[in-house]
């Protein structure tokens, strides 16, 4: 056969070995380029691990480039937002703004400090909210521009209090605990001077000590302690209760509150909501049956002949709220949770005007000059006009020794600020309210405002900007719109147009003023 012969043997043979010696070229060749890339792609590997650690050495010793920026003067740090500690964030802003708050702090730490007991050497709250309220609050710039608030919820859980910062968390509820937490640590303060605490020792006992009485007949003896001093926004509530049959007045009781939580009534009828409806609304008197009277009681009695056995009279009670004791700082929560008919929880978004300075002369519970408490029944209609008679003023009752006059009229929230002075206005319709005869004048700090609805949403402040040391008043005409880690400059008019969950006032004693 012809692919037998010899010849094509051999060709075929050389031919395969030829073929067999170009294909192991070839391999060789892939295999040199597939070890230089082999080790092109380990030197890239080595210099990517080389940057990465270098990076993260940075971020140890220098945190990010973000938190290294900084702040212009005039501002505030902003707060990192560690999850959902938004509710944190814009409370602590809000205190950052009571320069009160802040000097009780200081006091407090400062006798703290000087008991030297055990209890001491445990990190403590109120040295971990002073010192965040004091670097929010300083006018000169700082190394940071946001800050980190977790520390606060560490101190928090040193008084059993497990607050998540993943999780939905309310703003008024957070301050009830941090009042309450302050409380408990000046509970546990020693009861008597300490022995090395020589200013207190050698200090003389004041002679213009205030007292407090429960009654009008006879005040309560003094309880003088310097280390029992409550915070600025510790104030006292009065109930009053008088019988409708025999006009008999009970016993004024006193209650203690740290902010007054005011329901939004309905708007009036083509008017909007003020402050003032609410404040009225939380006072408005309210009846009470079957409530047993002594009073009506021995009158019956006394009318029983041959000594019949009487049964206690129950009649109906007008029972009316009043504040006995203001605070130094006022926080006012504006309840905006109301349900449906189905029974499910819906948010109320109306807005509620207030203003910049709040007179609560009128809220003000007071006594007569001859002793007796101020609850008439049934009540007197409120006085309007702008020209009270000061010679109507009486002496308050508590722990305040100062006048209140009950007649004032109502301007709380009447108008914004804004038009206090807007040359639009003819003299005939003139806005100004003239607070200058007011005794307890309030001005405002600082408002939280919650957007969002009732399972979900965002806290922000509007607040003031640390005074000047070198200025006479302890408050900044500026203010600044702070969302955590975001601050920027606001308006007056910004503020008071919001709609407003928390609001801060502190109390001004100032005779007169012009308001801005």
């Amino acid at each position: 056969m012809p692919w037998c012969r010899p010849e094509a043997t051999d060709k075929l043979v050389r031919d395969f070995i030829r073929t067999g010696s170009t294909v192991s070229n070839k391999e060789q060749t892939f295999c040199t380029q597939n070890c230089s890339r082999n080790k092109m792609m380990k030197n890239w590997a080595v210099v990517g691990g080389i940057a990465a650690a270098v990076a993260a050495g940075v971020y140890v010793l220098w945190g990010p480039i973000t938190e290294r920026k900084k702040r212009k003067k005039g501002m505030v740090p902003g707060l990192l937002n560690l999850g959902n500690t938004c509710f944190m964030n814009s409370l602590l802003q809000g205190l950052a703004a009571c320069p009160s708050f802040i000097g009780w702090l200081e006091e407090f730490t400062g006798q703290r400090d000087m008991a030297h007991n055990e209890f001491d050497k445990e990190p403590k709250l109120s040295k971990t909210l002073l010192q965040l309220l004091k670097a929010l609050s300083s006018h000169d710039p700082g190394e940071d521009d946001v800050l980190d608030a977790g520390c606060l919820l560490d101190a928090l859980r040193l008084h059993r209090w497990q607050i998540s910062s993943f999780e939905e968390q309310d703003a008024h509820e957070l301050f009830h605990v941090l009042t309450s937490s302050l409380e408990e640590e000046r509970d546990r303060l020693p009861r008597v001077t300490h022995l090395f605490d020589m200013q207190s020792l050698e200090s003389p006992p004041e002679s213009s000590e205030k007292n407090m009485s429960c009654r009008s007949r006879g005040p309560l003896h003094p309880i003088s302690s310097p280390w029992k001093t409550q915070h600025p926004f510790h104030g006292r509530l009065t109930s009053n209760m008088v019988c409708k049959r025999c006009e008999q007045q009970s016993p004024v009781r006193y209650d203690s509150f740290d902010s007054l939580s005011l329901s939004i009534p309905s708007a009036p009828w083509g008017r909007p909501v003020t402050l003032d409806h609410c404040l009225q609304h939380f006072i408005s008197s309210e009846t009470i049956k079957e409530v047993e009277c002594e009073n009506c009681t021995k009158i019956q009695a006394g009318n029983t002949l041959n000594g019949q056995v009487v049964e206690s009279q129950r009649t109906t009670f007008i029972k009316q709220l009043k504040l006995g004791k203001l605070p130094q700082c006022l926080c006012i929560h504006l309840q905006r949770l109301t349900w449906s008919n189905e029974g499910t929880p819906i948010k109320r978004q109306e807005h509620v005007q207030f203003t910049e300075y709040l007179s609560m002369d009128y809220y003000k519970h007071c006594v007569s000059s001859q002793g007796s408490q101020e609850l008439v029944w049934p009540p007197k209609a409120v006085r309007v006009d702008s020209k009270a008679d000061s010679r109507d003023k009486k002496p308050s009752n508590g722990t305040d020794t100062e006048h209140c006059n009950n007649n004032k009229p109502l301007s709380n929230g009447a108008c914004p600020t804004v038009f206090f002075h807007s040359p639009a206005l003819s003299p005939q319709f003139s806005l100004n309210h003239d607070f200058s005869s007011s005794t307890y004048l309030f001005r405002l700090t600082a408002i939280l405002v919650h957007h969002g609805d009732m399972h979900s949403g965002h806290f922000v402040t509007y607040r003031r900007c640390p005074p000047s040391p070198r200025g006479p008043s302890p408050f900044s005409t500026q203010w600044l719109w702070v969302s955590d880690d975001s601050v920027r400059r606001a308006s007056l008019q910004e503020a008071l147009s919001s709609n407003a969950y928390l609001l801060f006032y502190e109390r001004v004693r100032r005779p007169s003023f012009k308001p801005e």
